[in-house]
């Protein structure tokens, strides 16, 4: 059986600047199965990614508007896709900046068509199996991954960047115990203080922006000496509202 042509339709999204390179790789990758998207910034990268779900993606480190970067550190907030970076910039410190922020694999140009069409293939093997949706809803709460931006009754509701980063790990494992560990590592670092008491202080901030009733929370369950749970929509069982 073809390798390239197991799997039709497989949807590919290519973000970087250059046209021509664009156009190159779209002949290449129709050419063996894929259906093609394309994004010229890294703004619109993340947005695509949102709106087509494709298989992988191919990213380019030098964009004019977000650095290459800091669109997969963004892509990894919410979404597990596989992503090959494709770049001029062939040191090793930016490879291993890149592997470490959760690319797949990294191909530098110019570049042969077998061996990037193989290193896809592998990515997408590796892959998680299911990827969060961008956009998570309970009700009358929504919340944007990709355009970070959290809404009630159809209101933005202004968090700061911590209170984003906590309810982002809430939303992103629904249904799982979260640790206070856990948490602390997700927005604060590995390396940092135990910051349990700011935790709670946060975790309360978010209640009274979030919740109808902060005193009796429906998203943010607190599991007594273990950490917290986001919810969604279900409201059965006793709200445990004590951080």
């Amino acid at each position: 059986m073809n390798p390239e042509t197991d799997v039709p339709q497989r949807v590919a999204l290519v973000i970087d600047d250059e046209p021509q390179i664009r156009r190159l790789l779209r002949v290449m990758l129709e050419a063996h199965g894929y259906r093609v998207f394309e994004a010229s910034t890294g703004s619109e990268g993340i947005a695509e990614v949102a709106v087509r779900r494709p298989d992988v993606v191919l990213l380019d480190l030098g964009l004019p508007d977000l650095d290459g970067l800091s669109v997969l550190k963004r892509l990894r907030e919410w979404s597990p896709v596989p992503v090959v970076i494709l770049s001029v910039r062939d040191g090793e410190d930016e490879k291993v900046e890149a592997l470490d922020a959760g690319a797949d694999d990294y191909v530098t140009k110019p570049f042969g068509a077998a061996e990037l069409l193989a290193r896809l293939r592998a990515a997408q093997r590796h892959a998680q199996p299911a990827a969060v949706d961008a956009v998570v809803r309970s009700e009358d709460l929504e919340v944007d991954l990709a355009a970070r931006i959290v809404r009630k009754q159809g209101g933005e509701v202004k968090l700061t960047p911590t209170e984003y980063a906590i309810l982002r790990s809430l939303v992103t494992h629904a249904g799982k115990v979260l640790t206070h560990r856990h948490l602390q590592t997700a927005v604060w670092g590995p390396s940092v203080a135990s910051q349990t008491h700011a935790l709670r202080v946060h975790i309360a901030h978010l209640r009274e922006k979030l919740e109808d009733d902060p005193s009796e929370p429906k998203w943010i369950r607190t599991e007594a000496g273990v950490g917290y749970r986001w919810v969604g929509g279900d409201s059965a069982g006793p709200n445990a509202a004590g951080a």
